[in-house]
């Protein structure tokens, strides 16, 4: 489903050449839910906006179902994000002022989604995600954190995306409401198929996910697991 090929990517520091992500190599599977740990400034918020096309590589490949985005135009690229990627943030970038449910629609609305079609599709998703049909309405700024961050999954869900690139989901969330997130990004990888790919220094989440990548010093390794968690 995704291949990463020797992706590198290296910044210019005064005289100093910097590479966060240096020679990295993987595939995902559909439906897989991996996670990638590592240090603060260990180069894994960089690899995830390569995977996500937000950053191009200095060198290097990711391949999404056959097709290289090395080889796509910026306007490609601005389609790939919008259709096939699904972004899951620690601070949940979402609209303050806007409701659950618009918040939701909004990906559905840039991609021309008719007006009621859209309204379904959001309520279908936040009854997904487990958000209280009576919090669809309230503006996202009176929500607590875990129920903010169920939004933001919902939103990323709603273009039905191949794949998930989940920065820090439980960041900013007490334990109790990161195990909810957890078990919620677990159960659609299961049920939905979706592959999601988690970038987190919480040991806990990533030791729940099927597979775990650790990033150090721009190298990715794979941690060996005894068992799967299916």
């Amino acid at each position: 489903m995704i291949v990463v090929k020797d992706l590198v990517r290296q910044f210019k520091s005064g005289d100093r050449t910097i590479k966060p992500v240096n020679g990295v190599s993987f595939e995902l599977g559909k439906g897989s839910l991996a996670s990638i740990v590592g240090k603060s400034g260990s180069g894994k918020s960089t690899l995830l906006s390569l995977l996500g096309a937000l950053d191009k590589p200095t060198s290097g490949d990711v391949v999404v179902d056959g097709v290289s985005l090395a080889g796509l135009p910026d306007g490609k690229l601005t389609e790939y994000r919008r259709r096939d990627i699904g972004f899951v943030f620690q601070q949940f970038n979402l609209i303050p002022n806007l409701s659950a449910l618009d918040n939701v629609m909004l990906p559905l609305e840039f991609a021309g989604v008719r007006k009621s079609a859209r309204l379904q599709r959001a309520k279908e998703l936040l009854e997904q995600v487990q958000l209280d049909p009576e919090k669809h309405a309230r503006r996202t700024n009176r929500l607590s954190g875990g129920e903010q961050q169920r939004v933001a999954i919902a939103r990323a869900l709603a273009n039905e995306p191949k794949l998930i690139l989940a920065d820090e989901p439980t960041g900013n969330l007490d334990e109790q409401t990161g195990e909810h997130i957890i078990e919620l990004l677990s159960s659609l990888s299961r049920d939905d198929n979706t592959t999601i790919l988690v970038v987190t220094h919480d040991r806990s989440l990533a030791q729940k996910t099927e597979r775990c990548f650790r990033l150090q010093q721009g190298r990715l390794t794979e941690e060996v697991r005894s068992g799967s968690r299916r």
